[in-house]
């Protein structure tokens, strides 16, 4: 499994932060199982949103494939 880049790790994190504090807000719990949820599903939404950012790795090595296709395309008979 490759690494998280550093884009990864901000996205993931800020949106762990982010939808945590408006969770609580909107949800105004106090109690300690409240809390627990709503921290659980921070954090999987935090992960879901690391993991769908994409790699730099994926549109670099899908590039030489858009060229060739482009190439293919191009008339040979006037």
């Amino acid at each position: 499994m490759p690494r998280p880049t550093a884009a990864q790790l901000a996205y993931g994190s800020c949106t762990v932060i982010f939808s945590t504090l408006a969770m609580l807000l909107l949800s105004q719990t106090s109690s300690g199982p409240g809390i627990a949820v709503i921290a659980l599903a921070a954090l999987a939404l935090g992960l879901l949103v690391a993991l769908t950012v994409p790699s730099p790795t994926a549109r670099a090595a899908s590039a030489p494939a858009e060229r060739a296709a482009d190439e293919e395309r191009v008339p040979t008979t006037l």
